[in-house]
């Protein structure tokens, strides 16, 4: 099955359809035009897009009366950090970002990818934290930077 285009996502447009196939894709795929996958039930899929904006989670890129087939992203271990003041929000985004770590901050928690060498530096700031998986829903943004 080749695919061109995004026909709509289930997210903004609530399609809802009975025979739904998801193709699970690394966040870092969310960014790649072309891409050969197969879906949860093991049909082929080719996604050459000729638009230049990236996959969304929800996106349906093929659809018709039999398969409606879904971008989602696979799960990924990350860190889930819960700073309780702003000290520790402030000493956890500069010691994330003196690292080039990239993270999702949110109004109570800051999401990164799982790095166990990450553990010691939670310790040391005194910050709560969990290992869990998550799909993420977009892709991280890296910023250029020169030394």
């Amino acid at each position: 099955m080749l695919t061109k285009a995004v026909v709509g996502n289930i997210d903004i447009e609530g399609f809802n359809h009975r025979k739904r196939e998801w193709v699970e894709l690394d966040w870092e795929e969310l960014n790649k035009r072309i891409l050969r996958k197969k879906t949860d039930k093991g049909t082929d899929v080719a996604i050459a897009l000729e638009d230049k904006q990236p996959l969304k989670v929800g996106d349906i890129v093929y659809q018709d009366d039999h398969v409606q087939v879904v971008i989602r992203t696979k799960k990924e271990k990350v860190y889930v950090i819960y700073p309780d003041s702003i000290v520790q929000m402030g000493k956890m985004a500069f010691e994330l970002g003196n690292r080039h770590t990239p993270c999702l901050i949110s109004d109570d928690e800051i999401v990164v990818r799982y790095d166990e060498t990450l553990e010691r530096l939670f310790e040391e700031v005194g910050v709560k934290y969990e290992q869990t998986e998550r799909r993420f829903k977009q892709p991280f943004k890296y910023r250029g930077h020169k030394h």
